[in-house]
């Protein structure tokens, strides 16, 4: 069977998603600056790069090169790229425009928009000549612009409402080149993470997910992804969610 690419594999999510596709006997490639904390005969590990003051993607070049060596070695087909983040000890979501600061919109950005670009534009070759590939950016569903109703959270919903967008742009580009193929982005539901932690108080009964549920979740949408949604945001049951 056709392998799996994750990206920020070591992330909560990321780290199930590799566990349930090899449950399911498939090659894993596993992508991250922290290596795995298990082993495994079908698990493939690439280092990461520390993309930190990064200003020249170009310098990256061989490491792509290797990277998609390996892709057409394996013969991947599905690419998750779970790379996301939301605060840490000083760096909070905003609850009020006073709170915005350079760093807390420089870092969100980074991580949420930079990077995750980073590795789209550097695996672009791949994607565009490979049939029937599938790219799914995990994303969120406080990008869209229409479910904005509570407001806050400043830099968190506009760095994300920019991956949506950036990603949908790609998919109109993709068209051009591969028809077969489908690049979208994806919100994974609330799922029991660091990241998730500090805001878990008020959820609704049911609402926040185990790791493992999620990733089977959204491995299913992986699984029903087809050309004809490239481009869209989509939910963690393949409902499509509006801009």
């Amino acid at each position: 069977m056709s392998a799996v690419l994750i990206i920020g594999a070591s992330s909560a999510i990321g780290r199930s998603l590799a566990q349930y596709y090899l449950q399911h006997e498939r090659v894993v490639i596993w992508l991250s600056r922290s290596p795995p904390d298990f082993s495994h005969d079908r698990l493939i590990v690439i280092p990461a790069p520390d993309l930190t003051g990064c200003d020249d993607w170009a310098v990256y070049n061989n490491f792509f090169e290797d990277v998609i060596d390996q892709l057409k070695q394996q013969q991947v087909n599905t690419i998750f790229n779970c790379i996301g983040w939301l605060h840490q000890e000083h760096l909070k979501p905003e609850k009020s425009l006073a709170q915005s600061s350079v760093a807390l919109l420089h870092r969100t950005f980074l991580v949420n928009v930079e990077i995750p670009i980073f590795y789209l534009r550097g695996l672009w070759s791949y994607i565009t000549r490979t049939e029937n590939i599938k790219y799914l950016q995990l994303s969120a569903k406080v990008g869209s612009t229409n479910d904005n109703q509570l407001g806050g959270w400043y830099s968190y919903r506009s760095s994300k409402a920019a991956l949506n967008q950036w990603v949908r742009t790609a998919s109109i580009e993709l068209k051009r080149s591969n028809k077969s193929a489908a690049v979208v982005t994806l919100h994974p539901g609330t799922t029991d993470s660091s990241l998730s932690k500090p805001f878990q108080r008020n959820l609704a009964a049911g609402q926040l997910q185990e790791p493992s549920q999620t990733a089977q979740r959204i491995a299913v949408v992986a699984l029903h992804v087809t050309p004809e949604h490239s481009g869209l945001l989509m939910n963690w049951d393949g409902s499509v969610l509006p801009f």
